[in-house]
């Protein structure tokens, strides 16, 4: 993890102390200054992610540079640096706006260990902020939503069929989202003002499937009490979206191979042949040649459906656009249940990062719907996905999950994850008990809480009936 820590104080040795810390420890920049006009300044120029100021300066106190930074540039995270009886102040520098104090003398390990924690909240805020633009941009397929490699080449290719008048079948695993694409390639098309008709091949009992599609006449069989229109003709010069074509039995593939190659069709029961101008657009998630081999499926009608094919890839190939449709599936469902969940914490998203999701994206939005109903806070946790039990998959459980990335951002996860074990056993072993865990585990118990509140963890899941903290 890159960036740039501007350190202030009127003490050089007191610079020349943090600067070797942070630098010897991490991979940020460091600049120092002992004069806060300047730097301030340098804050001006843009490109600080934080800044470490002592209070207590002559030319300009760290409250005075606070209100200053703040106002330039909302974005920059600020600590500040006191002596023991100067506490107070740095209570109202965190009212303020600091997000943390350190108190004179520090050791190295709290330095570092506060500045990874305004540094990954920093990341995460960007992060959130680069989502909510993300969303906030209409790709112009609705609910279709990605940003890797593979789903801008789905979307470049959906903005050159959709014009033509050309047959497509769509292939991929359920729950990719092939209905989306094909409402986005009618939406998209010269057809978009007249209807999009759905058929699913595999809701619908076999015996009715053909009167659904074709309409039946009056006196067709028994209960044919009038004339009804089939879904042919509602769809006419729109669309006929036909969903799990692979299902259509045998003998409504031999029909539909006239419609597509005449573009006629026969009522049950009727004596007349009509027309019907549409765009076909069918899905399935069968391998359609296994099903050739196999006598299940005609190869003719399938080269009819094959025109243009669009493989949509399992939610397992396109990881990248995990975070993406969380927050999307997030903002979704809490407007849906009334609730302000804002954010994921960083936890909970690793662990959506690493399921396997065999139900693909519609298996993401139904655990975040979950999640949703259950999460009593502004963020999404861990425990409100009720992942129990799905398998461990963490960064630290297996070295498989980490060991390809930089050394940096594996340390980083390896730690997140070693945070919620931790912290997670020492709750239990204590009910709940957020003072006890903290003695027993040496911490103070403000640290303890800002390490529960970073991983996502409530006390409320570990005390007893008659547990206080």
């Amino acid at each position: 993890m890159s960036g740039c820590i501007v350190v202030v104080d009127d003490e050089r040795d007191m610079l020349l102390l943090l600067d070797r810390i942070i630098s010897e420890e991490s991979d940020y920049r460091v600049e120092t200054f002992d004069d806060p006009q300047k730097a301030l300044e340098r804050v001006q120029l843009g490109g600080v992610d934080l800044v470490i100021t002592d209070l207590k300066m002559p030319k300009m106190d760290g409250i005075s540079l606070l209100e200053k930074i703040q106002s330039v540039d909302p974005s920059v995270s600020l600590v500040v640096i006191t002596a023991f009886g100067t506490i107070e102040t740095a209570v109202e520098a965190t009212r303020k706006g600091a997000c943390d104090f350190i108190t004179k003398p520090f050791r190295r390990e709290r330095i570092l260990v506060t500045i990874e924690n305004v540094m990954n909240f920093q990341s995460i805020t960007r992060e959130n902020n680069a989502l909510r633009e993300a969303l906030g941009k209409s790709n112009g397929f609705a609910q279709l939503l990605g940003t890797t490699p593979v789903m801008r080449g789905i979307f470049d290719r959906i903005r050159q069929v959709a014009p033509t008048q050309g047959t497509v079948l769509i292939t991929g695993p359920s729950g990719t989202g092939k209905e989306l694409v094909a409402k986005a390639l009618h939406t998209h098309s010269r057809r978009k003002k007249s209807r999009f008709v759905t058929l699913n091949c595999t809701a619908i009992p076999e015996n009715v499937l053909e009167s659904e599609l074709f309409g039946h006449v009056k006196g067709a069989f028994t209960g044919a009490w009038k004339d009804k229109r089939g879904l042919v003709e509602d769809a006419h010069e729109g669309t006929l979206f036909l969903d799990e074509i692979g299902d259509l039995p045998p003998i409504l593939q031999t029909k539909l191979l006239r419609l597509l190659q005449e573009g006629e069709y026969r009522p049950v029961g009727g004596n007349t042949t009509r027309k019907a101008d549409l765009r076909f657009i069918a899905a399935t998630n069968r391998l359609l040649k296994e099903e050739i081999a196999r006598g299940r499926f005609r190869e003719d009608l399938y080269y009819r459906l094959n025109v243009i094919n669009f493989e949509l890839p399992p939610l397992s190939e396109r990881r990248g656009d995990i975070p993406l449709l969380s927050h999307h599936f997030l903002k979704k469902y809490a407007t849906v249940n009334g609730k302000t969940i804002t954010s994921i914490c960083p936890l909970a998203m690793q662990r959506l990062m690493a399921l396997d999701y065999p139900g693909n994206v519609r298996e993401l939005e139904n655990i975040i719907e979950r999640g949703v109903i259950f999460c009593q806070t502004e963020t999404l946790a861990t425990q409100d996905l009720f992942l129990d039990n799905e398998p461990p998959d963490v960064p630290g459980n297996d070295s498989r999950s980490w060991r390809h990335l930089p050394f940096k951002e594996a340390k980083d996860q390896m730690i997140a994850s070693f945070h919620r074990q931790y912290i997670d056993a020492l709750l239990r072993d204590n009910n709940g008990n957020v003072s006890r865990a903290a003695q027993k585990a040496g911490i103070q118990r403000q640290y303890l809480h800002r390490l529960m509140k970073e991983s996502g963890i409530v006390t409320d899941d570990y005390k007893g009936p008659n547990e206080l903290e």
